[in-house]
């Protein structure tokens, strides 16, 4: 998985995002083991601590669990994942939305260029 951290918001914010989107696209599958806490950190360049951190949060959502000798797992709960991704969406064109507006967009330019955008794509 390639990681990008930046240095504007909280890592251990931008370490939670790229999980849940590395569970939402497929790099990890349903009931997958992680890598542990050290070998994650050092794939994402980061503090063990800080991906403890991340890992914890995202216990703390049922996305993650850790089974007591064998480290952590990703959750098996096809509807918490389908839930995550549509939201994930969701976050994602209401950013796009935003920033359009900040630009000087109405909504109907907006939806003009998109629905433009896709047909070319499809075609």
């Amino acid at each position: 998985m390639q990681w990008n951290i930046d240095s504007e918001r909280p890592v251990y914010i931008q370490l939670i995002e790229q999980i849940q989107a590395g569970i939402i696209s497929g790099h990890y599958s349903l009931g997958d083991k992680l890598p542990s806490v050290r070998e994650l950190a050092a794939q994402a360049g980061v503090n063990p601590n800080t991906m403890q951190r991340a890992l914890s949060e995202l216990e703390q959502t049922g996305l993650v669990y850790t089974h007591r000798t064998s480290g952590r797992y990703i959750t098996s709960d096809v509807e918490m994942i389908r839930k995550l991704k549509k939201q994930s969406g969701k976050d994602i064109v209401l950013d796009f939305i935003e920033r359009m507006k900040q630009i000087g967009y109405e909504k109907k330019d907006i939806l003009e260029i998109v629905t433009k955008i896709l047909g070319e794509m499809i075609e």
